[in-house]
């Protein structure tokens, strides 16, 4: 298995590649995606943020009011510890046990936004990033996603710079170019991840111990 993670500025076009490396045959688990399943209603990790916050971060529909929640907490930096010490476990419990369900040789790519961000480069055996000019961001955001060109400048100034992001980075994807050449760009990276997870297949199952008469087989630990 080859554990793969990739990440992007806003407005990079991050989304688009990753659509392309599921197409390919990419096991996706999107952080994103996982942390709104961890506090889905009915959810231990849903009753421990309203134990912590309070009822009034629900929906009427009994669902998290993640506007709410983000107005409480991200002024905080105690509630946002606080906050992120009850999802960030459950995020990754969720995301073992989803990449453990993968096959032995699958490229399996983590979307994680904050990657760089967050340190979380030595979690992978590969970090992809999706690159574009700081313009171009600009430009999708206020144009494609209709933000202020305040509010836009103000999200892009919260992340990591374009220079953070391709240092941490094994591969780098350009997404200032039009989507015939970038599909072209991903098959290309597709191609080669394949290759390393096909590689690191066979090594893995050398490494494994031998069962011996009566032993019972031990399965490493994260």
């Amino acid at each position: 298995m080859l554990k793969v993670g990739l990440t992007g500025g806003i407005g990079a076009g991050k989304s688009e590649v990753s659509r392309l490396l599921v197409e390919y045959g990419a096991v996706l688990i999107d952080a994103d995606r996982v942390a709104r399943e961890v506090v889905a209603p009915g959810t231990p990790g849903l009753a421990a943020v309203v134990e912590a916050f309070g009822p009034e971060i629900l929906a009427p529909d009994g669902s998290l009011d993640r506007p709410r929640l983000g107005a409480l907490v991200f002024n905080d930096p105690d509630k946002l510890a606080l906050l992120n010490s009850i999802v960030h476990p459950l995020v990754g419990a969720r995301s073992r046990a989803l990449e453990q369900a993968a096959a032995e040789d699958a490229v399996v790519v983590h979307d994680v936004p904050l990657l760089t961000e967050n340190g979380l480069a030595p979690l992978y055996d590969v970090v992809v990033v999706v690159d574009v000019a700081p313009e171009t961001q600009l430009d999708r955001l206020v144009r494609l996603r209709g933000m202020t060109e305040e509010d836009a400048r103000a999200r892009m100034a919260a992340q990591a710079t374009r220079e953070e992001r391709r240092k941490i980075a094994d591969i780098v994807i350009d997404n200032d170019v039009p989507l015939e050449q970038l599909r072209r760009r991903v098959r290309e990276v597709w191609e080669e991840l394949v290759r390393r997870a096909h590689a690191a297949a066979p090594a893995a199952r050398s490494a494994e111990p031998e069962a011996t008469g009566g032993a019972s087989e031990q399965t490493p630990q994260e």
